[in-house]
């Protein structure tokens, strides 16, 4: 297993240049094949049966399955080698650039890709010689992960400098979105097919932690591929994929985003390619269907919003966030309106779309009406009277105007607003939450005019929350007793630190998103500017300390790789601004009557007994 990890952490000086050319996904899926792993070993192991003799240094789990025998340093073939390079160095084609020939034969001479790399060897163009996006192409593509020679995800991170692996050698579900959509946008579409189709298997494992098993529809936070002995034979090995559903994590966090973003991500998947076979098929349906009963389940809440705990999306530390964040409840419209869209229609879906339709209108009224800032909404705030009982409240959440921060008074501009980062009762916190506020743009969970303004407010206080690099995660930052109080005092998360208040370069592509979808692109070319001017020699951090973002953070992992990614959805969308219309999602004029009528009606709400429902059929 010592080896396996390791090979994840290749030198980033092994890219070859013909194998950084070729785009390797094209055509490639394989017939998906999988074998449940007893309750004692669980993982997914692949059936397909490919083994072939490696004298190359290629990893040999690279097409490790069950009749795989390893023998010394060789890997005994029972089919005929030839036959297996030439299937894979196939897709190692692109489909129409031209390079076909010349591509083909470089790579004769090249070893098959592994883990973390597209190549073991070969030569690196100078970095001189290279643009920054070039160079970010090269990374990327040896940060890919293959399972049983199918590419199906990208590691966290690649840093061959890095003593500590932790977890940053599998693949996260969250961390791959800009990845998939980079291939997308490059038309690379193998590769997050077969993300889609394998995390989706890992679905309906068993996760069980202390004699506890959460909901069946909940997404793993993310896996690993793993070679192993082959059950009873210590002789031969397989390979295995090893889910992590937050019961290895570090402070146990549950991954609640996981599976909004999968179903973000399918959707891209077949608005970029076209192709909708795979949203269609029956396990697919089945997979939306367990996340969407999972996510609208009844409970004790009288708010739309999702209540969740601290750490249960891209902040995955003690930030207090836990109850209604707003990054969650982004995610959460956005995924019903993808859902929405995704969904066939049949007997028993209706009342699960009934559902959907009616969680939407009230998530699209209380995210509007209750999380939303700006001086107008403070001033309010400020002369906000309290223990207010009455169906005609003002003050709905009993929120006492001596929360108001000092900072924020001065902070806020005169024009531009954003969205609250939280709200519950007696409870708001007026933190700024980048992704939040993005993502609300998005979906369209924002309206028209609060989407503007927010992206007004981040003009306005550019210095405060781009700096030197972008984006900040929140802001501003938990310091003193504070932050000893609410993070616990937290090493990793001190002030202007990591999640509360670094600055994370992945952001940008989904600052470009927003930009793009409310026609502001020039907001987005100014941060791809002020990033290119030192990420690459910064060697790609995972984020940036200070109130500046002038220090690499101080535990950021080098060559991370949705730092990365975000980088380069966010230059192919500037390139091409009308494929951002592959990630929004544009205003439901429904959903826009049903919110007036919300807004005209009586608050006061009918009384009596609740009509029996009929249960979601999944």
């Amino acid at each position: 297993m010592a080896a396996t990890e390791t090979l994840l952490r290749v030198p980033l000086g092994s890219l070859s240049k013909s194998c950084y050319l070729a785009s390797f996904f094209v055509n490639s899926t394989p017939n998906l094949s999988f074998k449940p792993v007893s309750r004692t070993k669980r993982g997914l192991r692949c059936s397909n049966s490919h083994e072939f003799t490696s004298n190359s240094g290629v990893r040999g789990g690279l097409f490790h399955s069950s009749d795989c025998a390893l023998k010394g340093k060789k890997l005994v073939c029972k089919c005929q080698k030839h036959d297996v390079e030439e299937s894979i160095r196939s897709t190692l084609l692109p489909p129409s650039d031209g390079l076909g020939s010349d591509l083909k034969s470089d790579l004769d001479e090249k070893p098959l890709p592994v883990n973390g790399s597209l190549s073991s060897n070969g030569n690196v163009q100078s970095a001189g010689t290279k643009s920054v996006e070039d160079e970010a192409w090269d990374l990327l593509r040896q940060s890919v992960v293959f399972y049983c020679g199918s590419p199906i995800g990208t590691i966290a991170a690649n840093d061959p400098n890095s003593t500590s692996v932790l977890n940053y050698d599998q693949v996260f579900i969250r961390d791959f979105i800009p990845s998939g959509i980079a291939f997308l946008l490059k038309g690379e579409y193998d590769i997050v097919r077969n993300f889609i189709l394998y995390t989706l298997q890992l679905q309906s494992w068993e996760k069980t932690m202390d004699c506890h098993s959460p909901g069946q529809g909940l997404m793993p936070a993310s896996f690993k591929v793993k070679t192993v002995p082959l059950d009873g034979d210590d002789s031969m090995t397989e390979e295995v994929l090893d889910p992590d559903f937050g019961e290895a994590a570090i402070g146990r966090v549950a991954p609640v985003d996981s599976g909004l973003w999968w179903i973000i991500l399918l959707r891209a998947y077949g608005k970029c390619t076209g192709d909708l076979s795979v949203q269609e098929r029956v396990d697919v349906q089945t997979g939306i269907k367990m996340i969407l009963k999972l996510c609208l389940a009844d409970g004790f809440d009288m708010f739309p919003t999702l209540l969740v705990t601290d750490g249960s999306c891209m902040i995955d530390r003690r930030m207090g966030i836990h109850g209604h964040p707003l990054e969650i409840q982004a995610l959460f419209y956005s995924a019903l309106v993808c859902a929405r869209e995704m969904l066939t229609p049949e007997d028993g879906s209706a009342d699960l779309i009934r559902a959907l339709n009616n969680r939407l209108v009230a998530l699209n009224f209380h995210i509007r009406e209750y999380y939303w800032l700006d001086l107008k909404k403070i001033n309010e705030i400020y002369r906000y009277q309290t223990e207010e009982y009455s169906y005609d409240a003002v003050n709905k959440f009993n929120i006492y105007p001596d929360q108001i921060p000092s900072w924020l008074v001065d902070f806020m501009p005169n024009r531009g607003g954003y969205l609250l980062g939280n709200l519950q009762p007696a409870h708001m916190d007026f933190r700024f939450f980048s992704l939040g506020n993005l993502w609300s743009i998005v979906g369209s969970l924002a309206s028209n005019e609060q989407s503007h303004a927010i992206l007004d407010f981040i003009e306005a206080k550019w210095a405060e929350l781009v700096a030197d690099m972008p984006f900040k995660i929140c802001y501003p930052a938990m310091e003193g007793e504070e932050w000893r109080i609410i993070t616990g005092s937290d090493p990793k998360n001190t002030p202007w630190s990591y999640h509360n208040g670094g600055a994370w370069p992945t952001l940008l592509w989904q600052l470009t998103v927003a930009s793009i979808k409310m026609g502001r692109p020039e907001i987005a070319e100014k941060a791809v500017e002020l990033a290119e001017r030192r990420i690459a020699l910064d060697k790609w951090p995972e984020y940036y300390d200070t109130k500046r973002a002038r220090f690499i953070g101080k535990q950021a992992r080098l060559y991370q790789t949705w730092s990365i990614a975000g980088y380069l959805v966010a230059k192919l969308l500037l390139a091409n601004p009308a494929a951002a219309k592959f990630l929004t999602s544009d205003e439901d004029s429904d959903l826009t009557n049903a919110f007036s009528c919300m807004i005209s009606a009586n608050p006061r709400r009918t009384r009596g007994p609740k009509k029996t429902q009929q249960p979601f059929i999944v």
